[in-house]
Protein backbone atom coordinates (compact mmCIF):
# COMPACT_ATOMS: atom_id res chain seq x y z
CA UNK A 1 0.00 0.00 0.00
CA UNK A 2 1.43 3.40 -1.00
CA UNK A 3 1.69 6.25 1.50
CA UNK A 4 -1.15 8.08 -0.29
CA UNK A 5 -3.32 4.96 0.00
CA UNK A 6 -2.52 4.82 3.71
CA UNK A 7 -3.60 8.46 4.02
CA UNK A 8 -6.89 7.60 2.31
CA UNK A 9 -7.39 4.62 4.63
CA UNK A 10 -6.77 6.81 7.70
CA UNK A 11 -9.24 9.41 6.39
CA UNK A 12 -11.85 6.76 5.60
CA UNK A 13 -11.61 5.09 9.02
CA UNK A 14 -11.87 8.46 10.76
CA UNK A 15 -14.92 9.44 8.71
CA UNK A 16 -16.49 6.07 9.48
CA UNK A 17 -15.96 6.56 13.23
CA UNK A 18 -17.41 10.08 13.06
CA UNK A 19 -20.55 8.97 11.22
CA UNK A 20 -21.01 5.59 12.86
CA UNK A 21 -19.97 6.25 16.47
CA UNK A 22 -20.30 10.03 16.88
CA UNK A 23 -16.54 10.30 17.32
CA UNK A 24 -14.86 13.70 17.10
CA UNK A 25 -12.52 14.08 14.15
CA UNK A 26 -10.25 16.57 15.93
CA UNK A 27 -9.61 14.01 18.71
CA UNK A 28 -9.49 10.84 16.61
CA UNK A 29 -7.52 11.90 13.54
CA UNK A 30 -4.20 12.83 15.23
CA UNK A 31 -4.12 9.45 16.96
CA UNK A 32 -4.88 7.64 13.70
CA UNK A 33 -2.11 9.55 11.92
CA UNK A 34 0.38 8.66 14.67
CA UNK A 35 -0.59 4.97 14.58
CA UNK A 36 -0.12 4.88 10.82
CA UNK A 37 3.29 6.57 11.08
CA UNK A 38 2.45 9.11 8.37
CA UNK A 39 5.07 11.70 7.47
CA UNK A 40 4.21 15.42 7.35
CA UNK A 41 3.01 15.41 3.74
CA UNK A 42 0.89 12.27 4.11
CA UNK A 43 -0.55 13.51 7.40
CA UNK A 44 -1.56 16.73 5.64
CA UNK A 45 -3.27 14.69 2.91
CA UNK A 46 -5.17 12.58 5.46
CA UNK A 47 -6.24 15.75 7.28
CA UNK A 48 -7.45 17.48 4.12
CA UNK A 49 -9.34 14.39 2.95
CA UNK A 50 -11.01 13.91 6.34
CA UNK A 51 -12.05 17.48 7.04
CA UNK A 52 -12.84 18.29 3.42
CA UNK A 53 -15.17 15.31 3.14
CA UNK A 54 -16.91 16.08 6.44
CA UNK A 55 -17.35 19.77 5.59
CA UNK A 56 -18.86 19.08 2.18
CA UNK A 57 -20.79 15.94 3.12
CA UNK A 58 -24.20 17.45 2.43
CA UNK A 59 -23.20 18.56 -1.06
CA UNK A 60 -21.55 15.21 -1.83
CA UNK A 61 -24.64 13.34 -0.68
CA UNK A 62 -26.70 15.35 -3.19
CA UNK A 63 -24.19 14.49 -5.95
CA UNK A 64 -24.18 10.80 -5.01
CA UNK A 65 -27.98 10.70 -4.94
CA UNK A 66 -28.13 12.09 -8.49
CA UNK A 67 -25.30 9.86 -9.81
CA UNK A 68 -26.66 6.70 -8.16
CA UNK A 69 -30.30 7.51 -8.92
CA UNK A 70 -31.28 6.41 -5.43
CA UNK A 71 -31.62 7.95 -1.99
CA UNK A 72 -28.52 7.93 0.19
CA UNK A 73 -30.53 6.17 2.91
CA UNK A 74 -30.66 3.17 0.56
CA UNK A 75 -26.85 2.92 0.41
CA UNK A 76 -24.84 0.91 2.93
CA UNK A 77 -23.33 3.46 5.37
CA UNK A 78 -19.75 2.24 4.94
CA UNK A 79 -20.05 2.29 1.14
CA UNK A 80 -21.60 5.75 1.36
CA UNK A 81 -18.59 7.04 3.32
CA UNK A 82 -16.24 5.58 0.70
CA UNK A 83 -18.27 7.33 -2.00
CA UNK A 84 -18.17 10.63 -0.11
CA UNK A 85 -14.40 10.38 0.14
CA UNK A 86 -14.14 9.57 -3.56
CA UNK A 87 -16.43 12.41 -4.62
CA UNK A 88 -14.42 14.85 -2.52
CA UNK A 89 -11.25 13.84 -4.34
CA UNK A 90 -12.93 14.09 -7.73
CA UNK A 91 -14.64 17.46 -7.22
CA UNK A 92 -12.49 19.35 -4.72
CA UNK A 93 -8.87 18.17 -4.97
CA UNK A 94 -6.17 17.70 -7.57
CA UNK A 95 -6.01 13.94 -6.99
CA UNK A 96 -5.96 12.10 -10.31
CA UNK A 97 -9.40 10.77 -11.23
CA UNK A 98 -8.24 7.18 -11.73
CA UNK A 99 -6.59 7.13 -8.28
CA UNK A 100 -9.65 8.68 -6.60
CA UNK A 101 -11.97 6.14 -8.25
CA UNK A 102 -9.82 3.04 -7.85
CA UNK A 103 -8.88 3.58 -4.21
CA UNK A 104 -12.41 4.56 -3.18
CA UNK A 105 -13.77 1.46 -4.92
CA UNK A 106 -11.26 -0.63 -2.98
CA UNK A 107 -12.39 1.00 0.29
CA UNK A 108 -16.01 0.25 -0.60
CA UNK A 109 -15.14 -3.36 -1.48
CA UNK A 110 -13.35 -3.92 1.83
CA UNK A 111 -16.14 -2.34 3.86
CA UNK A 112 -19.30 -3.35 2.02
CA UNK A 113 -21.15 -6.33 0.59
CA UNK A 114 -20.26 -8.38 -2.51
CA UNK A 115 -21.78 -5.91 -4.96
CA UNK A 116 -20.33 -2.82 -3.28
CA UNK A 117 -17.28 -2.43 -5.53
CA UNK A 118 -19.27 -2.55 -8.77
CA UNK A 119 -21.83 -0.08 -7.46
CA UNK A 120 -19.13 2.31 -6.17
CA UNK A 121 -17.23 2.08 -9.43
CA UNK A 122 -20.32 2.95 -11.47
CA UNK A 123 -21.24 5.94 -9.28
CA UNK A 124 -17.75 7.41 -9.15
CA UNK A 125 -17.12 7.00 -12.86
CA UNK A 126 -20.43 8.78 -13.47
CA UNK A 127 -19.28 11.64 -11.23
CA UNK A 128 -15.85 11.80 -12.89
CA UNK A 129 -17.33 12.40 -16.36
CA UNK A 130 -18.51 15.94 -15.53
CA UNK A 131 -16.88 19.05 -14.06
CA UNK A 132 -17.39 20.31 -10.51
CA UNK A 133 -19.29 23.29 -11.92
CA UNK A 134 -21.69 21.06 -13.81
CA UNK A 135 -22.37 19.01 -10.69
CA UNK A 136 -22.98 22.14 -8.59
CA UNK A 137 -25.49 23.33 -11.18
CA UNK A 138 -27.34 20.02 -10.97
CA UNK A 139 -27.33 20.10 -7.17
CA UNK A 140 -28.62 23.68 -7.09
CA UNK A 141 -31.36 22.83 -9.60
CA UNK A 142 -32.62 20.01 -7.36
CA UNK A 143 -33.48 22.43 -4.53
CA UNK A 144 -37.06 23.43 -3.76
CA UNK A 145 -36.27 26.79 -2.11
CA UNK A 146 -33.44 29.30 -1.93
CA UNK A 147 -32.51 28.20 1.60
CA UNK A 148 -32.40 24.58 0.45
CA UNK A 149 -30.24 25.59 -2.53
CA UNK A 150 -27.78 27.36 -0.22
CA UNK A 151 -27.80 24.38 2.11
CA UNK A 152 -27.05 21.90 -0.66
CA UNK A 153 -24.42 23.97 -2.45
CA UNK A 154 -22.68 25.04 0.77
CA UNK A 155 -23.25 21.82 2.71
CA UNK A 156 -25.28 23.11 5.68
CA UNK A 157 -28.58 21.76 7.02
CA UNK A 158 -31.44 24.03 5.96
CA UNK A 159 -32.35 24.88 9.57
CA UNK A 160 -28.78 26.12 10.15
CA UNK A 161 -28.94 28.26 7.00
CA UNK A 162 -32.16 29.85 8.28
CA UNK A 163 -30.69 30.42 11.76
CA UNK A 164 -27.64 32.12 10.25
CA UNK A 165 -29.85 34.25 8.02
CA UNK A 166 -31.83 35.50 11.04
CA UNK A 167 -28.69 36.18 13.08
CA UNK A 168 -27.14 38.24 10.28
CA UNK A 169 -30.43 40.05 9.67
CA UNK A 170 -30.39 41.09 13.34
CA UNK A 171 -27.35 43.19 12.39
CA UNK A 172 -28.79 44.35 9.08
CA UNK A 173 -26.30 42.12 7.23
CA UNK A 174 -28.46 39.35 5.74
CA UNK A 175 -26.63 39.87 2.44
CA UNK A 176 -23.52 38.27 4.03
CA UNK A 177 -25.12 34.83 4.37
CA UNK A 178 -23.37 33.22 1.42
CA UNK A 179 -20.00 34.63 2.54
CA UNK A 180 -20.56 33.08 5.98
CA UNK A 181 -21.48 29.67 4.55
CA UNK A 182 -18.39 29.79 2.33
CA UNK A 183 -16.17 30.68 5.29
CA UNK A 184 -17.54 27.73 7.27
CA UNK A 185 -16.16 25.41 4.59
CA UNK A 186 -12.66 26.89 4.57
CA UNK A 187 -9.96 25.33 6.75
CA UNK A 188 -9.15 27.82 9.54
CA UNK A 189 -5.61 29.06 10.00
CA UNK A 190 -3.93 28.12 13.29
CA UNK A 191 -4.26 31.00 15.76
CA UNK A 192 -2.18 31.11 18.93
CA UNK A 193 -2.02 33.04 22.18
CA UNK A 194 1.01 34.14 24.21
CA UNK A 195 -0.50 34.57 27.66
CA UNK A 196 -0.10 38.17 28.88
CA UNK A 197 2.75 38.68 31.34
CA UNK A 198 3.90 35.07 30.93
CA UNK A 199 5.09 34.69 27.33
CA UNK A 200 6.44 36.76 24.47
CA UNK A 201 5.50 36.47 20.83
CA UNK A 202 8.05 34.52 18.75
CA UNK A 203 10.23 36.55 16.42
CA UNK A 204 8.51 35.36 13.25
CA UNK A 205 4.99 35.76 14.68
CA UNK A 206 2.39 38.03 13.13
CA UNK A 207 -0.11 39.74 15.43
CA UNK A 208 -3.76 38.89 14.92
CA UNK A 209 -5.97 41.96 14.37
CA UNK A 210 -7.91 42.11 17.62
CA UNK A 211 -6.41 40.22 20.56
CA UNK A 212 -3.40 41.98 22.14
CA UNK A 213 -1.62 38.64 22.58
CA UNK A 214 -2.95 36.64 19.64
CA UNK A 215 -0.61 35.67 16.82
CA UNK A 216 0.00 33.38 13.88
CA UNK A 217 3.30 31.74 13.11
CA UNK A 218 5.19 32.51 9.94
CA UNK A 219 6.27 28.87 9.87
CA UNK A 220 7.35 26.02 12.09
CA UNK A 221 5.53 23.58 14.33
CA UNK A 222 2.90 25.14 16.65
CA UNK A 223 2.81 22.07 18.89
CA UNK A 224 6.56 22.24 19.51
CA UNK A 225 6.20 25.88 20.53
CA UNK A 226 3.39 24.97 22.92
CA UNK A 227 5.47 22.20 24.52
CA UNK A 228 8.56 24.35 24.91
CA UNK A 229 6.57 27.19 26.49
CA UNK A 230 5.33 25.00 29.34
CA UNK A 231 1.75 26.02 28.61
CA UNK A 232 2.16 29.80 28.46
CA UNK A 233 1.80 29.69 24.67
CA UNK A 234 -1.18 27.81 23.28
CA UNK A 235 -3.33 27.25 20.23
CA UNK A 236 -6.50 29.30 20.76
CA UNK A 237 -9.03 30.92 18.46
CA UNK A 238 -8.90 34.72 18.61
CA UNK A 239 -12.61 34.84 19.40
CA UNK A 240 -12.02 32.68 22.47
CA UNK A 241 -9.26 35.04 23.62
CA UNK A 242 -11.55 38.05 23.19
CA UNK A 243 -14.40 36.40 25.08
CA UNK A 244 -12.23 35.96 28.18
CA UNK A 245 -10.76 39.46 27.85
CA UNK A 246 -14.23 40.97 27.55
CA UNK A 247 -14.85 39.85 31.14
CA UNK A 248 -11.49 40.84 32.62
CA UNK A 249 -11.42 44.25 30.92
CA UNK A 250 -15.12 45.18 30.90
CA UNK A 251 -14.41 47.43 33.88
CA UNK A 252 -11.11 48.33 35.59
CA UNK A 253 -10.13 45.39 37.83
CA UNK A 254 -9.20 45.89 41.49
CA UNK A 255 -6.74 43.85 43.57
CA UNK A 256 -8.46 41.16 45.60
CA UNK A 257 -11.31 40.57 43.18
CA UNK A 258 -12.55 36.97 42.90
CA UNK A 259 -13.41 35.59 39.48
CA UNK A 260 -15.15 32.36 38.47
CA UNK A 261 -15.08 30.45 35.19
CA UNK A 262 -18.36 28.58 35.62
CA UNK A 263 -18.26 26.19 32.62
CA UNK A 264 -14.50 26.01 32.26
CA UNK A 265 -13.74 22.96 30.12
CA UNK A 266 -11.44 22.51 28.29
CA UNK A 267 -9.68 25.43 30.02
CA UNK A 268 -8.43 27.80 27.33
CA UNK A 269 -10.41 30.76 28.63
CA UNK A 270 -9.54 29.80 32.23
CA UNK A 271 -5.87 30.17 31.33
CA UNK A 272 -6.47 33.68 29.97
CA UNK A 273 -8.40 34.62 33.13
CA UNK A 274 -5.56 33.31 35.31
CA UNK A 275 -2.91 35.23 33.35
CA UNK A 276 -4.98 38.41 33.57
CA UNK A 277 -5.59 37.85 37.30
CA UNK A 278 -1.86 37.71 37.92
CA UNK A 279 -1.54 41.17 36.34
CA UNK A 280 -4.09 42.81 38.65
CA UNK A 281 -3.87 40.76 41.86
CA UNK A 282 -7.19 38.93 41.47
CA UNK A 283 -8.09 35.34 42.38
CA UNK A 284 -9.59 32.81 39.97
CA UNK A 285 -11.71 29.73 40.55
CA UNK A 286 -12.93 27.30 37.89
CA UNK A 287 -15.78 24.84 37.68
CA UNK A 288 -16.50 22.06 35.20
CA UNK A 289 -19.20 19.48 35.82
CA UNK A 290 -17.59 16.86 33.54
CA UNK A 291 -14.78 15.01 35.30
CA UNK A 292 -12.86 14.41 32.04
CA UNK A 293 -13.12 18.05 30.98
CA UNK A 294 -12.17 19.20 34.49
CA UNK A 295 -8.95 17.25 33.97
CA UNK A 296 -8.36 19.22 30.77
CA UNK A 297 -8.85 22.46 32.71
CA UNK A 298 -6.23 21.45 35.27
CA UNK A 299 -3.86 20.59 32.45
CA UNK A 300 -4.54 23.91 30.67
CA UNK A 301 -3.62 25.99 33.73
CA UNK A 302 -0.73 23.84 34.93
CA UNK A 303 1.92 26.19 33.51
CA UNK A 304 0.49 29.33 35.13
CA UNK A 305 1.96 30.42 38.50
CA UNK A 306 -1.42 30.98 40.12
CA UNK A 307 -3.39 28.53 42.22
CA UNK A 308 -6.73 28.00 40.52
CA UNK A 309 -9.00 25.57 42.36
CA UNK A 310 -11.13 23.49 39.99
CA UNK A 311 -14.47 22.16 41.26
CA UNK A 312 -16.72 19.62 39.50
CA UNK A 313 -20.21 20.80 40.45
CA UNK A 314 -23.43 21.57 38.62
CA UNK A 315 -23.01 25.12 37.36
CA UNK A 316 -26.66 25.86 38.14
CA UNK A 317 -25.86 25.78 41.86
CA UNK A 318 -22.06 26.26 42.03
CA UNK A 319 -21.81 30.10 42.25
CA UNK A 320 -23.73 30.41 45.51
CA UNK A 321 -24.84 33.92 46.51
CA UNK A 322 -22.90 37.14 46.14
CA UNK A 323 -19.38 35.68 46.24
CA UNK A 324 -17.81 36.82 42.95
CA UNK A 325 -16.84 40.04 41.21
CA UNK A 326 -16.73 38.54 37.73
CA UNK A 327 -18.13 35.30 36.31
CA UNK A 328 -17.61 33.83 32.87
CA UNK A 329 -20.49 31.69 31.59
CA UNK A 330 -19.13 30.00 28.47
CA UNK A 331 -22.32 28.02 28.15
CA UNK A 332 -22.80 24.61 26.52
CA UNK A 333 -24.29 25.33 23.09
CA UNK A 334 -24.88 23.91 19.63
CA UNK A 335 -21.35 24.90 18.55
CA UNK A 336 -22.67 26.30 15.25
CA UNK A 337 -20.04 29.03 15.48
CA UNK A 338 -17.14 26.57 15.19
CA UNK A 339 -18.14 24.62 12.09
CA UNK A 340 -14.80 25.43 10.42
CA UNK A 341 -13.00 23.44 13.12
CA UNK A 342 -15.70 20.87 13.93
CA UNK A 343 -17.45 20.31 10.60
CA UNK A 344 -19.31 17.21 11.78
CA UNK A 345 -21.23 19.29 14.35
CA UNK A 346 -23.56 20.60 11.64
CA UNK A 347 -24.90 17.09 11.02
CA UNK A 348 -25.33 16.20 14.71
CA UNK A 349 -27.56 19.03 15.91
CA UNK A 350 -31.21 19.73 15.25
CA UNK A 351 -33.68 22.49 16.19
CA UNK A 352 -34.81 20.28 19.08
CA UNK A 353 -31.33 20.60 20.61
CA UNK A 354 -31.67 24.38 20.71
CA UNK A 355 -34.76 24.25 22.94
CA UNK A 356 -33.04 21.91 25.39
CA UNK A 357 -29.84 23.96 25.45
CA UNK A 358 -31.52 27.34 25.88
CA UNK A 359 -33.19 26.15 29.06
CA UNK A 360 -29.83 25.07 30.47
CA UNK A 361 -28.15 28.27 29.27
CA UNK A 362 -30.77 30.41 30.99
CA UNK A 363 -30.42 28.48 34.24
CA UNK A 364 -26.63 28.85 34.18
CA UNK A 365 -26.84 32.58 33.51
CA UNK A 366 -29.40 33.09 36.30
CA UNK A 367 -27.16 31.17 38.68
CA UNK A 368 -24.15 33.26 37.71
CA UNK A 369 -25.95 36.55 38.25
CA UNK A 370 -27.06 35.33 41.67
CA UNK A 371 -23.42 34.61 42.44
CA UNK A 372 -22.27 38.18 41.73
CA UNK A 373 -21.51 40.77 44.33
CA UNK A 374 -23.11 44.19 43.95
CA UNK A 375 -21.64 45.80 40.84
CA UNK A 376 -20.24 42.46 39.61
CA UNK A 377 -20.13 41.52 35.93
CA UNK A 378 -21.02 38.34 34.11
CA UNK A 379 -19.91 37.55 30.57
CA UNK A 380 -22.40 35.29 28.83
CA UNK A 381 -20.63 33.61 25.91
CA UNK A 382 -21.71 31.06 23.33
CA UNK A 383 -19.82 29.66 20.35
CA UNK A 384 -23.05 29.95 18.40
CA UNK A 385 -24.74 32.88 16.67
CA UNK A 386 -28.21 31.30 16.92
CA UNK A 387 -30.52 34.03 18.27
CA UNK A 388 -32.29 31.55 20.52
CA UNK A 389 -29.01 30.79 22.31
CA UNK A 390 -27.83 34.39 22.44
CA UNK A 391 -30.33 37.28 22.43
CA UNK A 392 -33.22 35.01 23.43
CA UNK A 393 -31.54 33.67 26.57
CA UNK A 394 -30.40 37.12 27.68
CA UNK A 395 -33.85 38.58 27.08
CA UNK A 396 -35.49 35.91 29.26
CA UNK A 397 -32.97 36.47 32.07
CA UNK A 398 -33.46 40.24 31.88
CA UNK A 399 -37.20 39.70 32.27
CA UNK A 400 -36.59 37.47 35.30
CA UNK A 401 -34.73 40.36 36.94
CA UNK A 402 -37.37 42.89 36.01
CA UNK A 403 -35.00 44.71 33.69
CA UNK A 404 -32.76 45.75 36.58
CA UNK A 405 -29.56 44.32 35.10
CA UNK A 406 -27.28 46.84 33.42
CA UNK A 407 -25.99 45.72 30.03
CA UNK A 408 -22.54 46.94 29.13
CA UNK A 409 -21.68 47.55 25.48
CA UNK A 410 -19.57 44.51 24.62
CA UNK A 411 -18.81 45.96 21.19
CA UNK A 412 -17.14 49.01 22.75
CA UNK A 413 -15.25 46.76 25.17
CA UNK A 414 -13.85 44.72 22.26
CA UNK A 415 -12.89 47.88 20.40
CA UNK A 416 -11.00 49.13 23.46
CA UNK A 417 -9.25 45.77 23.88
CA UNK A 418 -8.15 45.56 20.26
CA UNK A 419 -7.25 49.18 19.70
CA UNK A 420 -8.76 48.60 16.27
CA UNK A 421 -12.19 48.94 14.74
CA UNK A 422 -13.61 45.44 14.36
CA UNK A 423 -16.74 45.48 12.21
CA UNK A 424 -19.35 45.01 14.94
CA UNK A 425 -22.64 46.56 13.80
CA UNK A 426 -25.34 47.34 16.33
CA UNK A 427 -27.96 44.71 17.02
CA UNK A 428 -31.46 45.69 15.89
CA UNK A 429 -32.82 44.78 19.33
CA UNK A 430 -30.77 47.61 20.85
CA UNK A 431 -28.62 45.31 22.98
CA UNK A 432 -24.89 45.71 23.56
CA UNK A 433 -24.16 42.16 22.40
CA UNK A 434 -21.03 41.63 20.30
CA UNK A 435 -21.17 38.97 17.59
CA UNK A 436 -17.96 37.76 15.95
CA UNK A 437 -18.06 35.95 12.58
CA UNK A 438 -15.75 33.66 10.58
CA UNK A 439 -16.28 35.54 7.32
CA UNK A 440 -15.88 38.99 8.86
CA UNK A 441 -13.35 38.56 11.68
CA UNK A 442 -11.70 35.22 10.82
CA UNK A 443 -12.75 33.88 14.23
CA UNK A 444 -15.33 31.42 15.47
CA UNK A 445 -18.84 32.94 15.54
CA UNK A 446 -18.59 33.90 19.20
CA UNK A 447 -21.42 35.83 20.89
CA UNK A 448 -20.50 37.96 23.94
CA UNK A 449 -22.94 39.70 26.28
CA UNK A 450 -21.88 41.63 29.42
CA UNK A 451 -24.36 42.09 32.27
CA UNK A 452 -23.73 44.01 35.50
CA UNK A 453 -25.58 43.42 38.73
CA UNK A 454 -26.77 46.70 40.26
Amino acid sequence: MSSADTSRRVAFETIRAVNESDAYANLLLPKAIARAGLNTADAALATELTYGTLRRQGTYDAVIQIAADRGIQEIDPAVLDALRLGVHQLLSTRVASHAAVNESVELARSAGSRGASGFANAVLRRVSRDTPGEWMSRVAASARSDDERLGLVHSHPVWVVRAFRRALAAEGRADELEALLTADNAAPRVTMAALPGLAELPEDARHTPYSPFGFRLGGGDPERLVRESGGTVRVQDEGSQLAALALTRALPAQPGEVWLDLCAGPGGKTAVLAAEALQVGARVEANEVSHARAGLVRQAISGIPLEVPVSEEDGRVRPGAGAYDRILVDAPCTGLGALRRRPEARWRKSPADVAELTQLQGELLLSAIGGLRSGGVVAYVTCSPHLGETAGVVSEVQRAFGGSLEELDAREVLRAISGAEPDLPAQKDGSGRAQLWPHRHNTDAMSITLLRRP
